[in-house]
């Protein structure tokens, strides 16, 4: 009796996957164009079989955390959780791409010497798009609640955001095109042999 291969090992059905990992972090304030950097960045890195995964802040807050509201400890403990996955994930060969606001220096510190202490690769992105093109673009619509006395504590208007002072890379998405913005966080991943 002869066996044959599982359609899965069989040398002509293996996928081309690389396997290094790496965080790539993307804070900036809403409506930045964070997200739709990363869906970009991923759709480009899939094509070239990178394993990609992207931890949406508006999903993460849904599904694990749930129940968190804005104060700062509150927006601490996101990031955190965020950076756990993350650091997980990368280190297991998966590049992690993670567009979230991420107010607080000392929060996405914590999450960068997280990195640091496993020997991940971890890059932060600042997407450095101004408040006032950010309200033009409003995508969720928030800039128009907390104009109209709706939403307090967004980031950015009447909430703090601490931008990055060093960045791995800053980008200014309202001077550029998604595919270009997208381009230039892959150039820096190719530039540290990430991609």
């Amino acid at each position: 009796m002869t066996t044959t291969p599982f359609p899965e090992t069989a040398p002509e059905n293996k996928e081309n996957h690389v396997t290094t990992g790496a965080t790539v972090w993307l804070t900036g304030l809403p409506s930045a164009g964070k997200t739709t950097i990363a869906y970009e960045l991923a759709g480009r890195l899939r094509k070239e079989g990178h394993r990609v995964e992207v931890l949406d802040g508006d999903e993460i807050r849904e599904f694990i955390s749930a129940g968190l509201g804005f104060s700062r400890a509150d927006r601490h403990t996101n990031v955190q959780r965020i950076g756990f996955l993350a650091d997980l994930l990368a280190r297991n060969g998966v590049k992690t791409l993670v567009p979230v606001i991420a107010p607080y220096a000392d929060s996405r510190e914590a999450v960068r010497k997280r990195h640091q202490d496993s020997g991940t690769a971890y890059l932060e992105i600042h997407v450095a798009t101004p408040v006032e093109v950010c309200s033009e673009r409003d995508v969720k619509g928030l800039y128009a609640k907390q104009a109209a006395g709706e939403l307090t504590g967004l980031t950015g208007v009447d909430d703090p955001y601490e931008e990055p002072e060093t960045p791995d890379l800053r980008i200014e998405s309202q001077n550029q095109t998604v595919r270009e913005s997208a381009a230039a966080v892959y150039a820096l991943l190719s530039e540290r042999g990430l991609a």
